[in-house]
Parts: structure tokens; C-alpha cells; sequence
């Protein structure tokens, strides 16, 4: 059966423009090979061979490719033989926690003597290696410090540790500054002039690549059949990379999609770690069917929950136990986290939806959205920017209080549209006006950044400046991609098997959506906040669900923006179309 999950709601505030992409003719070597709709289907997201749909780990990017991975794996495993302390420093997210997990585990299971993780607390520390967490980590005397999905832009941390006498490996996949921290070795494959073939991996992807070089060095010097161990199978750790890289929202291009595959055929056999398979039952998702969607809206939000209310340790630990009873009671500890999340989003989205509702949404002085509380809870404020910019389609930033650490200061977390690169974006308003902004940092789509209370106005001011300088008025505004209309003889169960085996779809390589106009049978509301609905598209009636949709009274006739599902309730599988957009047709 469907579950709700953690996407956002069916329908905006506003009216949004359904597009149909290109109905692109199907490459002949895809028609061959599987239904006409499929082959149309992979011939608008680019693939043009059956080649582009060979998953397998031979088609992967080779890792000797990846600029900097040789010398960090020559430092690792010079640390590995000697007996040396390495620590790991992650970030307080799914791909952090995935990326500590993973450096830990597999430089164990290489003999590794000393091996440790610090993640920060994103309440006492912030984000990254800084000064602060620098301190804290070195209280032992680790002879290693490896960070994980951060540190490209910690120049005065890496200062730090590096007086303090440690090797500091750079492994990150964020946007560099102008300036790169003096370290030991730099792995990312954003850096300027980094020639790897996938500038998309996730942090979790980074580290991957590293460990595998490292794998290869230790078998090199003969290490393994020094001290009597079988080198570690790297596949093994695929289940944590498919996590990290589907819940960092990168794009999936072919290298990802690979990394995905193969971590979800690991865990749909039953070979998932203890706390994947935990995090799934805690989610009620089976591993057998597990899809990237699952990984992505169901266990991504769970574990992302400890890093955002509490301590992100706690996520790891639940990913490093050994065990099923004390990874489930570590899952149990993050489902009531995740629980307690949500309550909290929703208070805060619906201010944050108030506040904006106030405001005539006209004109260029507001396509970027900023909007604060003194009360918001700093580790939510990511999903309130993600809600608004969903739900009025433009960039949006949420601002909550930095902490007493900070009094003076403001930490927000920025979500984009299409067309707007908002670590760009951000880039150069901290150019224009020197000092409004304190730190930033990100992605494309997504980005953290602090200012000064007292600078807020003056901020949102040039925020919504600079968004004008990439969008207009009449080009920002909610757009719905569709594949165009089915026939009510293709609303089959066959169609959304063979759809769900054609992933795994995220972003970049998006899950096939349709639109069509249905009649109205019945609805009814469901748990709450859910729309069950019975559609008619000729003689034919199905199933639908709108998660987080308000009922619609009088509604004889609508058009729909849906996905096909399999729903199988009670043991019995049916059809279900699962609405993303449903807007009334006035008769």
C-alpha cells in the first residue's frame, strides 16, 4: 500500500502551468527492448543507447580518475600500516552520516587499529571544520583528520589542525571558495579544475572512491596477507552510499544512478546493515521492494531528524551497529525524533506560509522570499524554505536564531528554483555588499548561510534584487513536468511495474509523471490529510491518493498530474495513481 511520506503537499497556493516535455521519437534500439511508452520515456531524459541503462558496477567511473583520490589514499594508507589514530569529521546530515559510517566501517575491516568519528553538534559548532570543532577533536591526539562531505571551505579550521600537528585530508563535493584550505590532500569533484567524469557525487560517493584507492594500496604493499585478513568486497558498502546520495537530492546522472542500483539490490536481498534494515522497518517500508524514493523520503527524513533536533552521533551509531536489537532500538530513537520534527515543521510552515500569504506576491522586489521567527527551531528551517519554495515557486530562505553562542546572528537555509543557482546567487551579494553576509555555503538548489540580525531587512532587500537579476516576474511560477496523457488502456499494473524497475528516478532523472482530465467518482479524506479519490477516465475507475491535499467540494471533473503505483493492500495489487497536481475543470 501507498504510504504518505515526506514530499510535499498535491496541490500549491497557486495555480501552476502543467508542461509536457518533448515526446521525443524512442531511439530503436530502446523500442526493441522494452514497451513504446518506456522507450519515449528514457528518450526525454537523455539516454540514447541501451548502453546508458547498463547499471552493473563494470559501466562505473573508474576511481583512479577522481583528482586527488590517489595521494589522500597514500596518506590513508600510510596511517592504516603505521598504527596511526584517523578521525573522521562528518556533517550533521544523511550524507555525512552516511560518509562517516562508511569510512569507519571499511577502514576497520582494512585492519586499521585506531579509527573514530566527531560529528558536529549544528547547535554549538555549525557547519563544517571549524576552529571550535578542531579543539574538540584533538583532545586525543588522532595523528588523521579525514573530513567528510565538508571542509572545502574551512580555511581556518584546516589552520588550526594543522598546527596542532594533524594531516588533514580534504574529502567534499560543496562549491570551493575562492580560496582552498592549505591541507594535506583535497578530494572533490568540484573543484575547478577536476577532469572526473561525474561532478554529482554526493560526499557518501566521495569517501567511496577514496576507500576503494585506499582498498588497492593497502593490497599493493601487501598488507592484508601481513597481518592474515581478506581485503574488504568495497561493494559491500554500497547500502549506505545509495543512502547518502538519494537523501542529498544530487543529480542522478549515469555514475549515481549506478552507485543507487547496486546499493538497492544489495539491500532488497537481504544484505543491508542492521541499521538500514532497522531504519526500513521503523519507516514500514520493505527492503524487498525498496526504491530510491523510499531512501529518499522515508529513510532519509528519519535520519536526517537526529542532526536536526539532537545529535546526528545518534544516526550513526544506529548505521555502525552490529546488530538488529540495538540498531532497532537506535531507529526507534530517531522515529520519535522524526515524529517530534514533524510537529514542529508544521507549526512553522504554516507561519512562514502566513506570513507570505500577506504579501502580494508582484512584481521583482519579491521573487526571493526571506522569512524569520525569533521561536523557529534552527534545524527545520531547511524543510520551511523547501515548503515555500514549493508552495509559491520562487527561492525562499528561512532564518532562525544562531543560539547563545551567537546572539547577535541569524542562520538560514536557502532552497531554489530552477534557473536560480543560489549558492551563486548568494556568491554575489556577499561581493556587492562586503560584510552583510557572514558565512554561506552549497549547491545549486540548496545552501546555508548566517548574517546579522540587524542586517536582516537589508538582506531580503538584495536578496530579492539579486533573484530579479536571474528571473523575471513573468518567468518565475509553478510549473508541473508531465509525459504526457495515457490512454485508459495503458492504466495498467504492467506500466507502473515496469516503471518502478526503470529507475532508480530522483533528481535530475525524475520519476515518470502524467496528466490527463478524470471525472470525479467519489473522495474522501483519509488520516487526516490525505485525498482518496476514485477517478473515471472512460469507462475505466481508479484508485488515487493526493497525500496532504484538501478536499474539493462540488468537484465534478479535474485534471490530475499523477505517478502510477502499485498498491498492494490486504495482499492483493492493484493500480493506484498517486497525484502530485489536481486542479478543478469548471464545467
Amino acid at each position: 500500500m501507498s504510504m504518505p511520506d515526506d514530499r510535499s503537499a498535491a496541490a500549491g497556493a497557486a495555480r501552476r502551468r502543467i508542461i509536457e516535455r518533448p515526446q521525443l521519437d524512442a531511439v530503436p534500439e530502446l523500442s526493441k527492448s522494452m514497451s513504446p511508452r518506456m522507450a519515449r520515456i528514457y528518450s526525454a531524459r537523455g539516454i540514447v543507447s541501451i548502453d546508458d541503462l547498463d547499471l552493473t558496477l563494470r559501466s562505473l567511473l573508474t576511481p583512479t580518475a577522481l583528482d586527488g583520490a590517489a595521494h589522500a589514499a597514500q596518506l590513508l594508507a600510510d596511517a592504516v600500516t603505521q598504527g596511526r589514530h584517523i578521525r573522521f569529521v562528518g556533517d550533521f546530515d544523511a550524507d555525512g552520516a552516511t560518509s562517516s559510517v562508511l569510512g569507519v566501517h571499511a577502514l576497520r575491516a582494512m585492519g586499521s587499529r585506531q579509527v573514530s568519528f566527531i560529528v558536529p553538534n549544528r547547535f554549538e559548532f555549525g557547519y563544517g571544520l571549524t576552529p571550535e570543532i578542531v579543539a574538540i577533536a584533538m583532545l586525543d591526539h588522532p595523528d588523521v583528520l579525514v573530513t567528510v562531505d565538508n571542509g572545502i571551505s574551512s580555511i581556518e579550521g584546516v589552520r588550526a589542525a594543522r598546527a596542532a600537528g594533524a594531516i588533514v585530508i580534504i574529502t567534499d563535493h560543496h562549491l570551493p571558495g575562492r580560496e582552498l584550505p592549505e591541507a594535506n590532500a583535497i578530494v572533490n569533484p568540484n573543484l575547478p579544475e577536476c577532469s572526473f567524469g561525474s561532478r554529482n557525487l554526493a560526499g557518501v560517493g566521495v569517501i567511496f572512491y577514496v576507500l576503494t584507492l585506499v582498498r588497492a594500496e593497502l593490497r599493493e604493499r601487501g598488507w592484508f596477507a601481513s597481518i592474515g585478513i581478506e581485503a574488504p568486497n568495497m561493494a559491500d558498502y554500497l547500502d549506505l552510499v545509495a543512502l547518502g546520495t538519494v537523501a542529498d537530492v544530487v543529480p542522478l546522472d549515469r555514475n549515481n544512478r549506478i552507485l543507487i542500483q547496486q546499493g538497492l539490490r544489495r539491500i532488497r536481498s537481504g544484505k543491508a546493515r542492521p541499521g538500514i534494515a532497522a531504519l526500513c522497518e521503523a519507516a514500514g517500508r520493505s527492503m524487498s521492494t525498496l526504491s530510491a524514493q523510499d531512501l529518499g523520503f522515508s529513510l532519509g527524513p528519519r535520519l536526517n531528524a537526529a542532526g536536526r533536533l539532537d545529535d546526528m552521533s545518534i544516526g550513526i551509531r544506529c548505521l555502525l551497529a552490529d546488530n538488529h536489537t540495538e540498531a532497532r532500538s537506535l531507529a526507534t530513537a530517531l522515529e520519535e525524533l522524526n515524529q517530534t520534527r514533524r510537529v514542529i515543521q508544521q507549526q512553522m510552515t504554516q507561519e512562514a506560509e502566513l506570513a507570505v500569504a500577506s504579501v502580494e506576491l508582484t512584481g521583482e522586489s519579491v521573487l526571493g522570499l526571506c522569512v524569520y521567527r525569533d521561536r523557529w527551531h534552527q534545524g527545520v528551517v531547511g524543510i520551511v524554505a523547501g515548503r515555500l519554495k514549493d508552495r509559491f515557486h520562487r527561492p525562499a530562505i528561512a532564518f532562525a536564531d544562531a543560539g547563545t553562542t551567537a546572539p547577535d546572528e541569524l542562520k538560514g537555509s536557502a532552497r531554489s528554483i530552477a534557473g536560480v543557482h543560489i549558492r551563486d546567487a548568494l556568491d554575489a551579494i556577499a561581493t556587492r555588499y562586503p560584510g552583510l553576509i557572514q558565512r554561506f555555503g552549497g549547491h545549486a538548489m540548496a545552501a546555508g548561510l548566517s548574517i546579522r540580525r540587524q542586517h536582516l531587512a537589508r538582506f531580503s532587500a538584495a536578496f530579492a534584487t539579486e533573484i530579479a537579476r536571474w528571473v523575471s516576474a513573468d518567468e518565475i511560477g509553478g510549473v508541473v513536468l508531465s509525459d504526457g496523457e495515457l490512454d485508459a488502456v495503458e492504466l495498467e499494473l504492467t506500466l507502473a511495474d515496469e516503471m518502478a524497475r526503470g529507475g532508480p528516478w530522483g533528481q535530475g532523472f525524475p520519476e515518470p509523471m502524467f496528466h490527463g482530465d478524470f471525472d470525479i467518482v467519489h473522495q474522501r479524506v483519509v488520516g487526516e490529510r490525505h485525498l482518496k479519490l476514485s477517478l473515471r477516465k472512460d469507462a475505466r475507475v481508479i484508485d488515487a491518493i493526493a497525500f496532504n491535499q484538501e478536499p474539493l467540494p462540488g468537484t465534478k471533473r479535474a485534471r490530475v498530474v499523477y505517478r502510477l503505483a502499485r498498491n498492494d493492500y490486504r495482499d492483493r495489487a492493484t493500480l493506484q495513481l498517486v497525484v502530485e497536481h489536481i486542479e478543478t475543470i469548471q464545467s
